[in-house]
């Protein structure tokens, strides 16, 4: 996916810095203990995608497509208890 698409999804950009430079990444969380977060501006592969990984798991879950973060985000929105 793009990081406009990332943007389109309502993740916050992060920005950090390291020795090679200022990078940001997006993050988004759905409630406390549940939330995702991007690939970093600096971790880009060759073709320049994004990915988003749900966080904090013992095993990556990643996801490279708009149409399936959205349809999960809405689905996890959908069924949150407030």
């Amino acid at each position: 996916m793009t990081e406009k698409e990332v943007q389109l999804l309502n993740f916050e950009r992060e920005e950090y810095s390291d020795w090679d430079g200022d990078h940001h990444y997006y993050s988004y969380e759905i409630t406390n203990g549940m939330s995702f977060i991007s690939s970093g501006s600096d971790e880009l592969g060759e073709d320049g995608q994004w990915y988003v990984d749900v966080f904090n798991t013992q095993e990556p879950i990643r996801f490279y497509k708009f149409e399936e973060v959205q349809n999960l985000l809405n689905i996890l929105e959908k069924h949150l208890i407030k």
